[in-house]
């Protein structure tokens, strides 16, 4: 199966985003490479303009504590095991810990590094990175494998509190609901939403199928269509029944 995720506000396409980037970044780091090395400071530099946003510190411990308020009431429920409950609370208190602890704005540790910065600037410059350009970075980039990773770790170790708290809200927004089957007839589908209100689509079919889906969603309706997944050619619709899993995504309040 394929798995897709689509975000249906901004915070949660925010999330979806570092969601991908730190991963992204956790893979090339523990890489040797001097160009695996090179993808990861470039995915940070990346990190740092998507979490930037003043708001997105406040947003996360807002959802976190809202989070908790729910999970709390929930203790004495003879159907909630009291032991994952608690776990669970744990979790998101160290996580807002983390997030209250973090000093100044998200990711200012890089911005008052003049060197960073310097490479950051070149970065947006198409073959910008030359060791002509940058021999300071080009000698970084020539330094032991574990030199570099530790330079590294270090430079994301200030996010890694946006990072905990981050996965705790994607984790309980990816487990809040149950998976629905449908079928696309002729490679369209549309279900009217009927009072309840998503934050995500969740949608998986078979890695076999040749489509690709698109959706577009608001507070009345989902409409899904499926493109064939022909990329020399004209896009164009996907005309045969797609079977398909969909969840309706959404935090508990």
């Amino acid at each position: 199966m394929i798995d897709y995720e689509f975000p249906l506000n901004e915070k949660v396409r925010t999330l979806l985003r570092l969601n991908d980037l730190f991963a992204r970044m956790a893979h090339f780091t523990a890489r040797g490479h001097s160009m695996d090395h090179h993808a990861a400071l470039i995915t940070l530099f990346e990190i740092l303009e998507v979490s930037y946003r003043a708001d997105l510190k406040s947003e996360l411990l807002q959802e976190l504590e809202r989070q908790k308020r729910f999970f709390s009431a929930l203790h004495n429920n003879p159907a909630i095991s009291e032991d994952a409950l608690d776990e669970l609370i744990t979790k998101i208190d160290a996580a807002s810990t983390g997030l209250l602890a973090m000093p100044g704005k998200t990711g200012q540790h890089l911005r008052d590094n003049e060197w960073l910065m310097g490479i950051k600037q070149r970065a947006g410059i198409p073959g910008g990175m030359c060791e002509f350009d940058l021999p300071s970075y080009h000698y970084w980039l020539e330094k032991s494998a574990q030199s570099r990773r530790d330079d590294l770790t270090a430079w994301l170790a200030p996010f890694l509190p946006i990072k905990e708290g981050m996965n705790i809200v994607l984790r309980l927004l990816r487990d809040s609901s149950k998976v629905l089957r449908f079928t696309a007839h002729q490679g369209t589908f549309q279900q009217m939403q009927g009072g309840r209100v998503a934050q995500m689509l969740r949608l998986s079919l078979d890695e076999n199928l040749p489509c690709i889906p698109e959706v577009g969603a608001n507070k009345y309706a989902i409409n899904i269509r499926f493109i064939a997944a022909d990329f020399a050619a004209k896009t164009t619709l996907f005309e045969h029944d797609v079977p398909f899993d969909l969840t309706f995504c959404s935090l508990s309040s």
